[in-house]
């Protein structure tokens, strides 16, 4: 299920919800609004590999990489 971002047109509160892809907007959970979806930024290219290897580093630094390959485990 993907992560939207929704912005109530009453209230003016913005939640992210994670919603099927052909599910509709539920209503404002503050004020039972109008919720429309917003238009959210994606991650910049360029640290997305950067995020990937630090929370790898991480994992194997608390010894959860059981779920890697050998081949990955030998780069961490």
């Amino acid at each position: 299920m993907p992560l939207y971002d929704f912005k109530c047109s009453q209230c003016g509160q913005a939640q992210e919800l994670l919603l099927k892809l052909n599910a509709n907007a539920p209503a404002c959970p503050h004020c039972g609004g109008a919720l429309q979806k917003q238009l959210s930024k994606p991650a910049d290219p360029g640290k997305t590999a950067g995020i990937i290897a630090s929370a790898r580093s991480q994992a194997n630094k608390e010894g959860h990489f059981s779920h890697y390959s050998a081949s990955e485990r030998k780069k961490l």
